[in-house]
């Protein structure tokens, strides 16, 4: 019997946490590990006390046909990165890996080209974390080095979303 490879083990953890999401367009999990421990998980959902897209059955953002990576503010989802990040002490997520999947929910597929949204790229790179892994396949991944978001700064450019 071969094991499944460490980061693989980490995005099928964060794909069970994304079972959990509340959003209508996409279901993302996120997991925080650092030194081979779980410190955190977080999916997208409104916040805490918010009602759910799922139970309005309603996407603001689909009925306005907003594209994807654009005018996240009329979202009523805290996206997984973030819940992620709001449930972890800072200390622990120094030095640490967020791993992160999407599916999307008109076909049931990973999402393809996923990556953080420009505000929770903001906020991985002041949580301290130091990598990124995307889950693009079962078996396939990518890896973003977080510095590099710092060097390719999106903020500045007229680029939109991921």
């Amino acid at each position: 019997m071969s094991r499944r490879d460490k980061v693989n083990y980490y995005l099928d953890i964060a794909e069970q946490v994304l079972k959990r999401s509340t959003c209508l367009r996409r279901h993302f999990g996120a997991v925080i590990v650092k030194d081979d421990e779980v410190i955190s998980t977080g999916y997208s959902g409104a916040p805490r006390g918010r009602k759910n897209c799922s139970d309005l059955n309603c996407c603001f953002r689909e009925e306005m046909k907003v594209p994807r990576g654009e005018r996240y503010e009329l979202c009523r989802s805290v996206h997984a990165e973030a819940n992620a990040i709001i449930s972890a002490a800072r200390r622990d997520m120094i030095g640490s890996s967020l791993y992160l999947v999407g599916i999307d929910m008109s076909t049931n597929d990973y999402v393809e080209q996923a990556n953080s949204c420009a505000m929770c790229k903001r906020q991985v790179l002041n949580a301290g974390i130091t990598t990124v892994y995307v889950r693009d396949t079962f078996d396939a991944y990518r890896v973003i080095e977080v510095e590099s978001w710092i060097a390719n700064d999106d903020s500045l450019s007229d680029e939109l979303g991921y």
